[in-house]
C-alpha cells in the first residue's frame, strides 16, 4: 500500500505539535502540571508532568503512524485493504489531526491562553466522524479498518450493506453534533455524539447480522 500521503501528513502534524511544545517549554515552570484530560463540560480533570504533557502526545502520534504503516503488512486480506487505501489514509490523518488539535489546545491553556477546549474537542470529534462516514462506503472487507463483526467478515453482502449504512449514520452523527454545539453548546453536543455512537453500534451490529442471515453466499470461515 502506498502510504506516502499518510507519512507526509503525519510528519507535518507532528512537526507542528513539537514546534508548539518547544515554544511553550521555557514559559512553563518545571514543576507545573499540564492538563491532559477534560470532562464533558470542558473542565480539566486530569494532569501530567511537564515533559509528558508537552511531548507525550507527539510521541503517541509518532507511534500511531508507525502502527498504521505496519498494519497493512500483516493484514490477512491485504489486497482488500490496499483497495481501501484512500479511506485508510483519510481516517488516519483525521485521527492524527484530532490529537494535534487537543495537544495544541492543552499547551496553549498551560501557558495561560484562553482556550475553549470543549469547543475544540467537540469540533474535532465531529469532523472525525464526518471523515469516517465519508470513508466507510469505500472500505473493502478487512480486519483492521471498518465495522467488523462476525457477520460482516463472513459475508460480502453484509460488509457492503453495513458499511453503506454506517457511512450515512456517521456523517449524520457528525453533522448533528456540530449543529447541536452551535445551538446548545459543546457539553450537550458531546453527550449527543456519545449517545449516537452507542445507538449506532448496536443498530449496525444487529443490521449486519440480519443481512448476513439472508445471504446465501455467506461463509463460516474468516479466511
Amino acid at each position: 500500500m502506498r502510504l506516502r500521503p499518510l507519512y507526509l501528513s503525519a510528519a507535518l502534524v507532528i512537526a507542528v505539535m513539537l514546534a508548539v511544545s518547544v515554544w511553550a517549554w521555557p514559559q512553563i515552570p518545571d514543576d507545573a502540571l499540564i492538563p491532559t484530560h477534560w470532562n464533558a463540560a470542558g473542565e480539566a480533570d486530569g494532569y501530567s508532568s511537564k515533559p509528558f504533557g508537552l511531548f507525550g502526545l507527539p510521541a503517541i502520534c509518532a507511534g500511531l503512524t508507525v502502527l498504521l504503516g505496519v498494519l497493512p503488512k500483516v493484514e490477512p486480506r491485504r489486497q482488500n485493504l490496499e483497495k481501501s487505501a484512500s479511506a485508510y489514509i483519510a481516517v488516519g490523518v483525521a485521527a492524527l489531526a484530532l490529537m494535534a488539535t487537543l495537544h495544541v489546545a492543552a499547551v496553549l491553556s498551560a501557558v495561560g491562553k484562553e482556550v475553549d477546549i470543549g469547543t475544540a474537542s467537540t469540533v474535532g470529534l465531529s469532523l472525525l466522524f464526518l471523515v469516517i462516514g465519508a470513508a466507510m462506503h469505500r472500505v473493502r472487507s478487512n480486519w483492521f479498518l471498518g465495522f467488523r463483526t462476525p457477520w460482516t467478515l463472513t459475508s460480502e453482502r453484509s460488509w457492503e450493506r453495513t458499511h453503506r449504512a454506517a457511512s450515512v449514520v456517521f456523517v449524520v452523527m457528525g453533522a448533528v453534533s456540530l449543529i447541536t454545539m452551535v445551538v446548545a453548546g459543546p457539553p450537550v453536543s458531546l453527550w449527543v455524539l456519545l449517545g449516537g455512537v452507542v445507538l449506532a453500534v448496536v443498530g449496525l451490529v444487529v443490521y449486519s447480522y440480519l443481512v448476513w442471515r439472508d445471504d446465501p453466499d455467506r461463509t463460516n470461515s474468516f479466511a
